[in-house]
């Protein structure tokens, strides 16, 4: 029993190690397709500005910014970061082939920042041919819950 155990462990410890490395290698492939200029493409943003209206302070609002890879290679996006910490990017990490679409999608918790109009950026690197990143960017205006208001309801 106690080398069904020790088994255990050893096979976890590998499988762990094994996955680190695998993240490790794509992480330099990627850098390999950035630093060669032969495997640019071109890319277009469908929808890199978006307003999202007007929410009340608390709420959550999802953004998916969209892009299509115009080129002949494939298009890989890398390196996405909100500029705050009131928002949480997601995207797609596959390569992105010739003619198809890849997502950047946005989450911005309101709650997190402050009542009025609000300008937000994230920022995409992209192996294309303008290697400079790009600025994806959302705004909208948050209206503050009036407590005083909801207070005097209650009575």
């Amino acid at each position: 029993m106690k080398k069904m155990g020790f088994l255990f462990i050893a096979f976890s410890f590998s499988f762990l190690i094994s996955c680190s490395n695998e993240d490790a290698a794509s992480k330099t492939d990627l850098a390999k397709v950035f630093a060669d200029s032969s495997k640019y493409t071109t890319a277009q943003w469908l929808d890199s500005v978006q307003d999202f209206g007007t929410v009340m302070m608390g709420e959550k609002v999802k953004i998916t910014f969209r892009c299509k890879n115009t080129g002949k290679k494939l298009l890989y996006l890398s390196d996405v970061r909100p500029g705050c910490g009131c928002t949480v990017a997601d995207y797609t990490k596959e390569p992105i082939s010739p003619g198809k679409q890849g997502n950047v999608v946005a989450e911005f918790d309101s709650k997190k920042s402050h009542p009025g109009k609000v300008r937000k950026t994230i920022f995409v690197h992209t192996n294309t041919k303008n290697i400079t990143p790009r600025y994806l960017i959302f705004s909208g205006e948050i209206q503050a819950v009036d407590s005083t208001h909801t207070a005097s309801k209650k009575y």
